[in-house]
């Protein structure tokens, strides 16, 4: 975990989680100064915050997932649910990058055969699928029914809430890419999913389904 910013998160009970790699591994596609200020910036001012207003709620002493679950869909608590989904979106999503990613294993390639007409067929639709999300969301290979599917969340939505079993996430919020691609999100998309994403921890999260 990194270092609390002040003595006073240390009493709190969401921590920013460390990345899985230094912020420099997946350059050129994702450059140093866009990891920095999206995990040091971005995702961390979800976690601080989430901190402010779950403090003497209980839900501090829930795990960040069941406080995702607990909130969706309550308008009075939506800022919770926005903070909360997007720290576990965003710890989510630095576990589906890894730098040099081997491409999916057999199991994962029969089923991209079997639901999604094969890897390359994944890639375009994929690709689509996260260009084509109007504004800020989330575009995710989930498990849904003993299925793969390719799905889209707008803004801090997750497919959590559907009883999903998410595999991948890519996010494509602006401030995953705009320092480097400018509006080029496209760009951004093909090239994180044809090098970055990380086909073992799918293989994990499908084991677990």
């Amino acid at each position: 975990m990194n270092q609390p910013l002040s003595r006073a998160k240390l009493a709190q009970p969401f921590t920013l989680p460390a990345l899985p790699w230094s912020a420099d591994a997946l350059d050129p596609v994702i450059s140093r100064r866009t990891i920095e200020l999206h995990h040091g910036k971005h995702h961390a001012a979800y976690v601080e915050k989430l901190n402010e207003l779950v403090a003497g709620t209980g839900l501090e002493r829930l795990p960040l997932h069941e406080v995702v679950r607990r909130t969706a869909g309550e308008e009075a608590r939506t800022e919770v649910f926005n903070n909360a989904a997007q720290a576990l979106n965003h710890a989510f999503y630095w576990d589906s990058l890894k730098p040099q990613a081997p491409k999916p294993p057999e199991t994962l390639r029969q089923l991209l055969d079997r639901d999604l007409g094969g890897y390359d067929a994944f890639v375009g639709d994929f690709t689509k699928a996260a260009t084509a999300q109007f504004g800020s969301g989330w575009a995710w290979l989930v498990v849904n029914d003993g299925k793969l599917e390719i799905r889209t969340t707008s803004n801090a939505a997750t497919p959590i809430v559907e009883r999903l079993t998410p595999l991948l996430t890519v996010d494509v919020w602006e401030h995953a890419y705009y320092l480097d691609y400018q509006n080029q999100r496209e760009q951004h998309v093909k090239a994180v999913v044809e090098q970055l994403l990380n086909w073992e921890f799918a293989a994990e999260n499908l084991a677990r389904a």
